[in-house]
């Protein structure tokens, strides 16, 4: 057995994964990693921090990998805090530092503006509920003018999606009245400014990424947006 191997074997025993059982092969640069698919929330953070042990990032790889667990409540349940007006973000990894995870908590009829997303990758699956996401064209030149959408669709629990800036803008919307929705977030790299858009002019406003809890405590309250051109 090689060394490299035998290493990955060592990892899966510290996720708590026995030989038997299945395992799954990803392609990474010129390499085959061999990562099993998480049986928990805890093991599918272990592998992530393998998957971003370089400066690659292979977007159909890690779609796979966050596909592969099954969302349960006890999983992210301490995590998982919810605020009357509007959803919140709770963090719940910093990785290896070359990106965040995140879990978002949307109560009944909570939707984010539309918004960038800062030059990183942005990969989300669905932990419960359903939420709806609409895709915006970049606002083009300076003139006001409503902004384009190009599509919408429905997440539903256990599917993962994904974007970048250069597919453009979204907003994200749980748009039941009945039903609380929660969504696990990966930024890579993560990134502390975003911004967001007037869906009838185009206005840009500057937004401070703030987290409602970190680790399952909650934060002190910091305001997250200010006018374009104030200093930040």
């Amino acid at each position: 057995m090689s060394t490299e191997v035998a290493q990955i074997g060592d990892k899966m025993s510290d996720m708590g994964i026995e030989d038997h059982q299945e395992r799954k092969f990803y392609p990474k640069k010129n390499k085959n990693v061999v990562l099993p698919a998480p049986n928990n929330m805890d093991s599918m953070i272990k592998g992530l921090e393998m998957l971003f042990d370089s400066d690659h990032v292979n977007i159909d790889e890690v779609k796979r990998y966050m596909s592969e667990y099954k969302s349960n409540p006890s999983d992210w349940h301490k995590y998982a805090k919810f605020d009357a007006h509007k959803y919140t973000r709770n963090l719940v990894d910093i990785g290896n530092g070359k990106y965040n995870l995140i879990l978002l908590c949307w109560g009944e009829g909570h939707g984010s503006s539309i918004h960038d997303h800062s030059d990183s990758h942005c990969f989300y699956k669905m932990l419960g509920g359903s939420l709806t996401e609409t895709l915006y064209e970049w606002p083009k030149g300076k003139k006001k003018t409503v902004m384009k959408q190009k599509n919408s669709f429905s997440l539903k629990e256990n599917e993962v999606g994904y974007i970048n800036d250069s597919y453009g803008l979204h907003r994200v919307e749980n748009k039941s009245h009945t039903e609380r929705a929660v969504s696990l977030h990966l930024y890579s790299p993560p990134f502390d400014m975003c911004q967001s858009f007037d869906e009838r002019s185009g206005h840009i406003t500057r937004c401070k990424v703030t987290f409602w809890s970190k680790y399952g405590e909650r934060t002190p309250y910091v305001k997250p947006c200010k006018p374009e051109g104030e200093n930040n």
